[in-house]
């Protein structure tokens, strides 16, 4: 079974792209390229996924597919929410609420149209396949 992380590397290497060319191409940041090709990304926002579909020359619905929310009904929404709240507050030694394991967290720091910076953590989990991905 083809995983989202081999599709994205398989149609990116068919193109002749390097994972720095396709963020460029694809205004996605290169540190998420790399994640989701890794498999530590599973499930894309639709603007990134259309993103991709663009300039990998595939069809949206390809890509998403391939997704998988592993989140979804898993893990409560206000779970969720605080872990992504303690991220932004720089808390560390986080734990998966799943497992128990390590969380390895990041802030991805964007920019709307207006030049306002936005902050999004993201966490994944060291052993299970949990992360926060928005």
């Amino acid at each position: 079974m083809k995983t989202l992380a081999k599709f994205i590397q398989q149609k990116r290497e068919e193109l002749g792209f390097t994972v720095k060319g396709l963020a460029i191409a694809s205004n996605i940041s290169q540190n998420d390229i790399e994640e989701i090709e890794e498999g530590k990304i599973l499930f894309l926002p639709v603007t990134i996924r259309q993103s991709l579909a663009k300039v990998l020359k595939c069809e949206p619905d390809e890509i998403k597919a391939l997704e998988k929310d592993i989140t979804e009904n898993i893990i409560s929404n206000e779970i969720i929410d605080s872990i992504k709240e303690l991220i932004l507050n720089g808390a560390g030694g986080l734990k998966c609420p799943k497992c128990g394991a390590p969380l390895v967290t990041r802030i991805a720091k964007m920019y709307d149209l207006e030049d306002n910076l936005i902050l999004h953590p993201k966490a994944h989990c060291t052993k299970c396949p949990f992360q926060i991905h928005s």
